[in-house]
């Protein structure tokens, strides 16, 4: 009987270990600052004391730099939590830009954060977060960028980094930063022909994340997916993508149900805002909590501990969730 009672009480504390509670918030990704009565309660009962907004994008056009969809504020919005702007810019940003460039870009983006700080009065943290899905041809420039916004603003810079960035490190480099945030969604592209999850397939992600724990920064939050969309084939295989669609959103009597995630559409109409042909087909990919729990239960092998970071913060996405 005593060892039957030291076995289920070994079991039990193995199982304890393999699910370890992390802190958690979110991102918020719309360009319009404000929060419905679900994303309030949600925010207010995640467990940081941080929440990352997306304050504008920056893109290059026709050789200038563009600050891009720029937040606003509705006056209804507010939080007790600490700010941390995120700033997304693309790539292409980075291509063909000199030193002059780079201080300009920094100088820029770190006066406009300013701006909308004091214009909205938000409690903004010592922190700016930079988005940017860099690659070996522009990587130098981009950490010259992450050191001179450190030097220009006097804040901590972060920056998240993808898979990719990774698992090929010695070809992607290391950023210049103290703290990342891993990437732990787009696995594979939704405009391909495939039957993986786009958004987040666990066997892919462990493949590109099976060396994490030789990653020089060790300093590492992690952020999840929690949104879905459904991608949209037509009769050429092209395709579009329809945001926060849900596996609820295929019944309908219009549709023939091709497999639990998957319709084809049985007559010509307007269908989530958009005109559709019959013979289109629609393939929702949404995340489950299992899927999450696998990642986590991988991830708590690899680091010591990190906060976790969904995204994003939307009723559509966060109703009913467990966290």
């Amino acid at each position: 009987m005593k060892i039957l009672q030291l076995l289920l009480t070994f079991l039990l504390v193995v199982s304890c270990k393999e699910k370890q509670t992390h802190p958690y918030t979110y991102y918020y990704w719309k360009t319009n600052l404000a929060l419905n009565p679900i994303e309030k309660k949600a925010l207010a009962e995640s467990t940081t004391h941080f929440l990352c907004i997306r304050f504008f994008d920056v893109d290059k056009v026709n050789g200038k730099f563009e600050p891009v969809a720029v937040i606003t504020k509705d006056e209804s919005f507010s939080t007790e939590k600490e700010i941390i702007p995120t700033i997304f810019i693309t790539n292409r940003t980075f291509f063909e830009i000199n030193e002059s460039d780079i201080e300009f870009l920094a100088e820029s983006i770190h006066q406009l954060i300013q701006k909308k700080v004091k214009e909205y009065k938000l409690a903004s943290s010592n922190e700016i977060q930079i988005d940017c899905d860099w690659t070996a041809g522009t990587k130098d420039d981009y950490f010259k960028f992450l050191t001179e916004l450190k030097k220009i603003s006097g804040k901590e810079i972060t920056c998240t980094l993808r898979l990719h960035q990774v698992k090929d490190k010695n070809l992607m480099g290391i950023p210049p930063v103290l703290k990342i945030y891993l990437m732990c969604y787009s696995t594979s592209s939704p405009l391909e022909n495939s039957d993986k999850n786009s958004i987040l397939d666990v066997n892919i992600l462990k493949s590109y994340l099976s060396k994490l724990e030789d990653y020089p920064l060790k300093k590492i939050e992690v952020a999840l997916p929690i949104y879905s969309w459904g991608i949209v084939t037509n009769h050429l295989g092209k395709h579009k993508l329809i945001n926060a669609l849900s596996k609820k959103d295929l019944e309908n009597p219009d549709f023939k149900k091709i497999s639990d995630h998957e319709i084809e559409i049985l007559k010509d109409g307007f269908y989530f805002g958009s005109f559709m042909n019959k013979g289109f087909r629609i393939k929702v990919e949404e995340i489950s909590d299992e899927q999450l729990d696998d990642v986590t239960r991988f991830l708590d092998k690899k680091l010591s501990s990190y906060n976790i970071i969904y995204y994003q913060l939307d009723s559509k996405f966060v109703e009913g969730r467990r966290f």
